[in-house]
């Protein structure tokens, strides 16, 4: 064999090699990002159950443990029903249906803990094994740090419900989803990524990439508009469906001042703004999936844009049937299911547009990458 044949075969192999550490990185990733997925869910479900104000301490290391006798439990009760939400909501509560809402919150914050080990610690291994270029490891030290953050901020949260007021700032909910939805999408991103490092991209024509943003945004304006929803409780009023009440246009949309809070503070007008978003969101998605499908040829692109069309029907299906039952705990909790699901479809599409780095075959250039 000769030495020309001898390196090409050494230098297919460690390409092989390396492929196959990139996709045991990006299993990884897309683990922590269903775990993360989970998270979001078991909060919207720890928000429904009215559970996210029972435990009004946090202990980040021995909290991990949860009360384990009677006395113990009965200490975590006596400290709820010092907070406002015991004390005007809830007064009365006795412990086994304290013992339940504690629970869900306590589930939650477990979760939070968990994803940080699910992180932390294969991501030490793969550094000790020498698996992650710079770039990457930054990439995921930031990843690492929002989280971080994120722990942060959900306490931030539920503190603005331990004073006077026994519900979380609509504002400080909002901002907590937005950054798990951000640290989702960032791992769904670098998981793709990795993943189809070496795929050539599918032909597309000029501008079908801007407008793909374009709707994206779009819908990720919708999703944290469910955020003021969630906070100001607003699917509780006007369960009716197309209309509100009786009216297209409900009274009472523009009543706090300055008007500009109207879109953040008035549950009237909360209610109806996500209402419209979702009907653009809607006919946005149709219209590009339109424009898209007769212009794109088969493959993965082509496969993003009908589970993105599926995906935003099922949602706003979903949304409707939410609003007209009045927010059950399980359709409210399938309908932010359905919306990271719609979420994770955009981050897959745009990650199968954007213009990759292609590594040219041998026999072509053995060291150039292009960028298309």
């Amino acid at each position: 064999m000769s030495i020309a044949v001898r390196e090409s075969v050494a230098s297919r192999l460690a390409e092989t090699h390396r492929g196959a550490q990139r996709r045991q990185i990006a299993i990884w990733l897309f683990g922590c990002a269903a775990l993360v997925f989970a998270m979001v869910v078991l909060g919207g479900v720890t928000r429904l159950t009215g559970s996210g104000l029972s435990m009004v301490e946090w202990h980040p290391i021995s909290g991990v443990v949860p009360p384990l006798n009677e006395a113990q439990w009965m200490a975590e009760f006596d400290n709820y029903r010092t907070s406002p939400e015991y004390l005007r909501i809830n007064r009365g509560m006795d412990l086994a249906a304290f013992k339940r809402i504690f629970l869900f919150e306590y589930a939650h914050r477990i979760l939070g803990r968990l994803i940080g080990l699910a992180f932390l610690l294969p991501f030490g291994y793969f550094l000790v094994r020498r698996m992650l270029s710079r770039a990457l490891s930054a990439e995921l030290a930031v990843v690492f740090l929002l989280g971080g953050l994120q722990g942060l901020l959900g306490w931030y949260m539920v503190k603005s419900g331990l004073v006077d007021n026994p519900h979380v700032s609509q504002y400080r909910l909002t901002a907590h989803l937005a950054l798990a939805v951000l640290i989702y999408g960032y791992l769904l991103w670098l998981g793709w990524r990795l993943w189809y490092f070496d795929e050539r991209p599918d032909a597309v024509p000029g501008g079908l990439r801007a407008a793909t943003l374009a709707v994206s945004t779009l819908i990720v304006v919708t999703l944290l508009s469910g955020g003021f929803v969630a906070g100001l409780k607003a699917g509780s009023i006007y369960n009716t469906f197309p209309r509100m009440g009786e009216q297209w246009v409900p009274d009472g949309l523009l009543v706090v001042q300055p008007a500009i809070l109207n879109l953040f503070e008035n549950i009237v007008t909360v209610q109806f703004d996500h209402r419209l978003l979702a009907i653009a969101t809607l006919v946005a998605v149709s219209a590009l999936w339109w424009f898209a499908i007769g212009r794109v040829p088969y493959g993965r692109v082509r496969t993003g844009y009908h589970l993105l069309l599926l995906a935003v029907c099922t949602q706003v299906g979903l949304g409707v049937a939410t609003l007209l039952l009045r927010v059950p705990v399980s359709l409210g909790a399938a309908h932010q299911a359905t919306a990271l699901v719609v979420f994770t479809v955009v981050i897959y599409l745009n990650q199968a547009l954007r213009p990759h780095v292609v590594r040219l075959p041998q026999r072509e250039s053995s060291a150039e990458v292009i960028r298309r």
